[in-house]
C-alpha cells in the first residue's frame, strides 16, 4: 500500500476535496465513499477507508460540497440530488487515476449517503457493488417518526417563510444539526445525534458545523432512495442495519431491503444509528469490505 493522499476534482464547475488510499501499484478495485447528513469525512470516514485498504481495496473518500474541505454554496446546505450527481462526478475522476481500474468501482455510504448509494446502484451502471450503512429509506417516512404531527404544519409555515425569503433576496434561514434538548428545534432531534455530532466534532472534526440550511431539512422530507432499491439488481447490494436504530428507524431500511432484488445481502447490526462507527465499528466495517473483495 502506498499510503493517503489529499485529492480534488471538478464537479460542474466546484472544486470538491478528500483523500485517496491507495492499495495497489496497478489498476485495482476501488470504492467511491462520502459522509451523511452534515458530517465531515474526518467523522470516521478514514477508518473505513483503512480497512478497505488494507484488503487491497483503493478508497476514495471526498467532503460533499458545501461541508468541510470541499467549496460550494450556500455553506452548510445538503441537496440530496446534488450530492447523488457529485458521487458520479467522484466516480469519474477516480476512474482517470493509475492505481483504478475503473471497471471495478464500487459506493459505499452511510445514513443519509447510505439513501445515496442506494438511488447510485439503480442509475449509475459503472457501480459494481454497493454498501449501504443504516440508510436514509424514506425522507418523508423518516419525518413523520422524527417530528411530532401536531408540530408539521409549523415546519411547513418556516419552509415557505424561507423561500418568500430568499426570493426577496435574504439569505437562506439556518436550524441546527442537534440540539441537547430533543424538543428544541433542530434537524436531527435525537438525544443519540446531539452526543455522537458533539463528541465526534471535538474529538476530530473542528470543521464541521452545527447548522444547516432550513431548505436543507426541506428537502429531506422531499426524498425517496426506496423508491429506486429494486432497481440496484443486478448489481451486489450489502445492506446494514442497525437493530435499536431510531434515528434512520431499523423498519424503515428492511422494508426497503425487502423491496430489493438478487444479489443481496442484510447484516443486522447492535445498537443504534451511531455504533457503526465507533463501539459497533468491526461488526460494521468488516462485512462491508469482504462485499467488495468479493465483488470487485
Amino acid at each position: 500500500m502506498t499510503g493517503r493522499r489529499d485529492i480534488e476534482f471538478n464537479a460542474e464547475g466546484v472544486t470538491l476535496r478528500g483523500w485517496f488510499y491507495a492499495a495497489t501499484d496497478g489498476p485495482g478495485p476501488t470504492v467511491v465513499m462520502a459522509h451523511g447528513f452534515s458530517a465531515v469525512k474526518e467523522m470516521y470516514l478514514d477508518a473505513f477507508a483503512e480497512v478497505f485498504a488494507a484488503a487491497g481495496v483503493n478508497a476514495l473518500v471526498f467532503d460533499n460540497r458545501n461541508y468541510g474541505a470541499s467549496d460550494g454554496e450556500p455553506r452548510c446546505e445538503t441537496d440530496p440530488w446534488q450530492q447523488v450527481r457529485d458521487y458520479r462526478h467522484a466516480i469519474t475522476y477516480a476512474g482517470t487515476l493509475p492505481e483504478v481500474d475503473a471497471d471495478r468501482i464500487g459506493v459505499w455510504g452511510s445514513s443519509y449517503s447510505g439513501g445515496h448509494v442506494l438511488v447510485l446502484g439503480a442509475i449509475d451502471r459503472r457501480i459494481k457493488a454497493v454498501v449501504s450503512q443504516v440508510p436514509l429509506a424514506s425522507g418523508s417516512a423518516n419525518i413523520g417518526e422524527l417530528v411530532r404531527a401536531d408540530l408539521r404544519a409549523g415546519y411547513r409555515a418556516m419552509f415557505d417563510a424561507d423561500r418568500a425569503a430568499r426570493f426577496a433576496g435574504e439569505p437562506p434561514a439556518m436550524v441546527p444539526v442537534v440540539a441537547e434538548d430533543p424538543m428544541a428545534p433542530s434537524a436531527l432531534p435525537t438525544a443519540d445525534s446531539w452526543a455522537w455530532f458533539t463528541e465526534t466534532a471535538a474529538k476530530r472534526a473542528p470543521s464541521w458545523r452545527n447548522e444547516v440550511t432550513l431548505r436543507t431539512v426541506e428537502m429531506l422530507g422531499e426524498y425517496e432512495p426506496i423508491s429506486y432499491v429494486a432497481r440496484v439488481s443486478p448489481t451486489p447490494l450489502l445492506m446494514l442495519v442497525a437493530r435499536e436504530d431510531h434515528l434512520t428507524p431499523a423498519h424503515l431500511a428492511l422494508d426497503a431491503y425487502a423491496q430489493a432484488k438478487e444479489p443481496k445481502k442484510l447484516v443486522l447490526l447492535p445498537g443504534g444509528h451511531f455504533d457503526a462507527y465507533v463501539d459497533g465499528f468491526e461488526q460494521a466495517s468488516a462485512p462491508a469490505r469482504d462485499w467488495f473483495v468479493e465483488h470487485l
